[in-house]
C-alpha cells in the first residue's frame, strides 16, 4: 500500500487526533492514503466512525502495543 500523507497523533488525548485527522482529510486528494498513528485508545471508536460518517475508506487498522495504526483513503 503506498502512502501520501503521516499523520503522528501519539500522545494527544480525544478530540485531537480526530481533528488532526480530518484536517489532513480536508488537505488530501481524492484517492490519496493517510497513515495515522495514534495512543488515544478512543481512536479505535473515533477513526472508523469519522470514516463511516464522512465516506472515507478504512483500509486498515491495527494495535501494535500502546500504537494504533489506521490506513484511510479519501474519497470524494
Amino acid at each position: 500500500m503506498s502512502v501520501n500523507r503521516h499523520l503522528d497523533a501519539t500522545g494527544l488525548v480525544c478530540p485531537e487526533p480526530v481533528m488532526l485527522l480530518h484536517r489532513a482529510v480536508r488537505e488530501a486528494e481524492v484517492g490519496e492514503v493517510i497513515e495515522m498513528l495514534a495512543t488515544d485508545p478512543s481512536t479505535a471508536r473515533d477513526v472508523p466512525k469519522f470514516c463511516h460518517f464522512l465516506g472515507h475508506e478504512l483500509l486498515e487498522q491495527s494495535e501494535e502495543g500502546d500504537t494504533y495504526r489506521y490506513h484511510i483513503r479519501k474519497t470524494a
